[in-house]
């Protein structure tokens, strides 16, 4: 059998199959863990295997730098280790990636309709392709073109540093240094916490008076989906400008990494947030960010710019990693 899983600070899934002589794959057992409820990725594997399971081959999708087959979460207590898991499941074919390299894999193998064109203008070309997934962190990564195939390519980058592109993001990058005086990744802007953090520097910009549904920081009420989902739906100026700065610099990042990769085969956007908040990515202000890049404009202008639908993108590349 076939062990598959997308391990993320907020959830895992796993999955079981079986593939048959033909190549069709068929579900046996999925699941989804709440992450931060296990001490251990060991006990999440423990609670989700059949005693009497055989597996053939493992591969895991894991958020996190994976290092000689080595990861520690970043936004998890959690060591995985390739060979102590071959061991535990009694395989020599045990895989980690990535998870943005996951995803990358597996947005090779999604249909037609579940991905949405963001570029009017788009025009099919081979080449590298970049992929950017702003979720609980932000992921990018790269598909490599060697002339006949894709090979997935991990990185780092969203946790490079934040570049302000207007005054307005100058301010911003003044205030983020308030808090994370070390460094300003493109993270602390382009993930769930992002919108909590644009929403209060606004407000200390004073754009609009605060929102008095939004709830206070600490609260238990996800804060960022209520700025997300009122910025979203035009029902609070403060929120919809948050979603709209948002959107602003996420779309100047996936033009940063489309350049640093040459991406001529085109950018996939995956993670949670850009299918939550659809209508802002699709108004124009994520393209004209994307496309402002100077001299480099017309090159971007012509480069496909496609939003993933289906949030199985990660375990579908783990599901498939042996048989690429």
């Amino acid at each position: 059998m076939i062990l598959a899983g997308d391990i993320g600070g907020t959830k895992t899934v796993l999955s079981l199959l079986t593939r048959d002589s033909e190549g069709s794959l068929t579900c046996l057992q999925e699941q989804t863990f709440s992450s931060r409820q296990f001490l251990e990725f060991d006990a999440i594997l423990t609670a989700f295997l059949p005693s009497d399971v055989t597996i053939k081959s493992a591969c895991f999708g894991v958020a996190g730098p994976v290092v000689n087959q080595r990861c520690r979460t970043t936004n998890l207590p959690w060591l995985l280790d390739a060979e102590e898991l071959k061991k535990k499941l009694n395989t020599s074919k045990v895989k980690l990636l990535n998870d943005l390299e996951a995803m990358a894999l597996g947005m090779l193998y999604l249909p037609e309709h579940d991905l949405l064109e963001l570029n009017p203008n788009a025009e099919i070309q081979s080449g590298n392709i970049a992929v950017i997934a702003a979720g609980t962190g932000l992921g990018e990564a790269i598909l490599y073109w060697d002339g006949n195939k894709h090979h997935p390519m991990a990185t780092e980058g969203g946790h490079a540093d934040f570049a302000s592109q207007n005054a307005q993001q100058d301010l911003l990058l003044a205030y983020l240094r308030k808090l994370y005086p070390d460094h300003v990744s493109c993270e602390r802007i382009l993930s769930g916490i992002g919108f909590s953090h644009l929403y209060d520097f606004l407000c200390e910009l004073g754009f609009a008076p605060p929102c008095p549904v939004v709830p206070e920081f600490n609260s238990d009420i996800d804060r960022n989906a209520v700025i997300s989902r009122l910025g979203v739906a035009g029902e609070d100026r403060l929120c919809a400008e948050a979603v709209r700065l948002f959107v602003e610099i996420y779309g100047s990042e996936a033009g940063n990494l489309a350049l640093k990769s040459l991406a001529t085969g085109g950018v996939f956007i995956g993670g949670g947030i850009g299918a939550k908040i659809l209508p802002a990515m699709q108004d124009g202000n994520f393209i004209r960010a994307f496309k402002a890049k100077g001299r480099f404009h017309a090159l971007l202008d012509k480069i496909p710019l496609r939003l993933s639908l289906n949030p199985r993108t990660p375990l579908i590349g783990a599901i498939n990693y042996f048989e690429f």
